[in-house]
């Protein structure tokens, strides 16, 4: 999820006064408003739409970066795998790079569709809301903000919302780096600067920002290591940035400096992993796990695995609904199961003996259900197994005020909405700068 603006804030709080029965202007009588109840927004309805002959069809993409950030690599890879496989000429897709989270991405969105696209794709989640101001203007053009999550809230026909499972490989990606600190315990690779006062291995993660997508991740990559080793502990160092290869690396060495000895990160550029390989090469016995992209170019004798996305699936099933004359949800989440997620391929050099047996029988149990990543059975917070979570905030506050997201014992990601709404700050992993 990309940076949260101000006035997508203000849009959300002028929605949800709507969706409670107010008004931006009229605040309602206190005898009306007592004991109101707030639902769930409604979907729109399915769209009756012309089949698109592939040959013509004609696509935007707006990026927040270029092939340069992992993060847009992974979406530009995924979109052109999906027009190959599809017939889609690679002529008929105008390419919006480097476009801010400003006005600048809603110009970059009207020039698509003043060019002739049917679809528009922007992938950050700051483009949302002037995705949202397109999509009000070119009714006959289907707008995608992906990672975005104002498309159930608004209701619009043509906007959409997509996020994938990115908690499931963080998870995976974890179990990774679970199997080689288990290994480092038990050859005695660790001095006491690796451990806490409580006997716990100490491990860092580098994030963007304490965001519901970050937490998410950080909090399912944990659980993958203590899936492994149960005492453990993990601190979160934020640059507050989705991409700073000077301060991703800085936090990477930040965290290092206090003891971790394995870093994992949600930031789009390589200098964490850069300044892992660096600190390993200064005889620092560290690694790294990365994302997005394979990290073993540039810490090839640290990175371990990377977590990942396969956005080919997603794009391929909105442009092949599109082509068929079907509509697409306003919200669609997958991974696993669907083959949205991955991670990068083991560095065989250095993984623990058995770490490629052991991803496959975990990939496998999260693919069939057997394994729930968000089990509340396995973590606590403030001492206590969570037992209700409301997910979706309608009032603009940043607490949820509807949709119950922990069913049966098991916090249920990304099916209320395709963006991710685990918030939760769990035992056992300290946010060093959140603000």
């Amino acid at each position: 999820m990309k940076k949260l603006l101000a006035l997508l804030l203000a849009l959300m709080m002028v929605l949800s006064l709507a969706a409670c029965g107010g008004s931006g202007s009229e605040e309602p009588a206190a005898d009306e408003d007592a004991g109101q109840t707030m639902e769930m927004p409604t979907p729109p309805e399915p769209r009756d739409l012309e089949p698109i002959d592939p040959a013509q069809l004609k696509i935007g993409m707006v990026c927040i970066g270029d092939d340069n950030s992992g993060y847009d690599v992974a979406h530009l890879t995924g979109l052109r795998a999906a027009c190959e496989a599809l017939g889609v000429p690679a002529e008929n897709i105008i390419y919006k790079y480097n476009t801010p989270e400003t006005e600048m991405a809603y110009d970059a969105c009207v020039d698509c569709a003043e060019q002739g696209c049917q679809v528009i794709f922007t992938d950050s989640y700051g483009h949302q809301e002037h995705t949202l101001r397109a999509a009000q203007e070119y009714p006959d053009v289907t707008f995608f903000a992906m990672t975005g999550d104002q498309g159930l809230m608004v209701g619009l026909p043509n906007l959409k919302n997509a996020f994938n499972h990115t908690f499931e490989s963080r998870y995976v990606s974890g179990v990774v780096a679970g199997m080689k600190l288990a290994e480092m315990i038990a050859n005695g690779e660790l001095t006491d600067a690796n451990y806490d006062e409580n006997g716990n291995a100490k491990i860092g993660y580098v994030g963007a920002y304490p965001y519901a997508e970050v937490v998410s991740g950080y909090t399912a990559f944990y659980l993958g290591v203590r899936s492994i080793v149960e005492n453990v502990v993990m601190d979160v160092q934020y640059t507050n940035s989705w991409f700073d290869q000077t301060g991703e690396g800085a936090a990477a060495e930040a965290l290092m400096s206090n003891g971790c000895c394995i870093i994992s990160q949600h930031a789009d550029s390589t200098g964490a992993p850069s300044a892992v390989q660096a600190a390993h090469e200064a005889g620092s016995n560290v690694y790294c796990v990365g994302y997005n992209i394979d990290m073993r170019s540039v810490a090839p004798d640290t990175a371990l695995t990377s977590a990942a996305n396969d956005w080919s699936v997603y794009y391929t099933f909105a442009l092949q609904s599109l082509i068929n004359g079907e509509d697409v949800n306003v919200d669609w989440s997958a991974g696993y199961a669907e083959g949205a997620n991955k991670i990068f391929p083991l560095n065989e050099s250095i993984v623990a003996e058995g770490t490629a047996e052991k991803v496959a029988e975990v990939e496998a149990a999260i693919a069939d259900g057997s394994l729930q990543v968000f089990d509340c059975s396995t973590f606590t917070v403030g001492g206590e197994h969570p037992t209700s979570f409301l997910a979706i905030d309608l009032d603009g506050d940043f607490n949820g005020d509807v949709g119950e997201a922990i069913v049966d014992g098991v916090f249920q990601e990304s099916t209320l909405r395709s963006a991710p709404y685990f918030s939760l700050r769990i035992d056992g992993i300290t946010e060093l700068n959140a603000g």
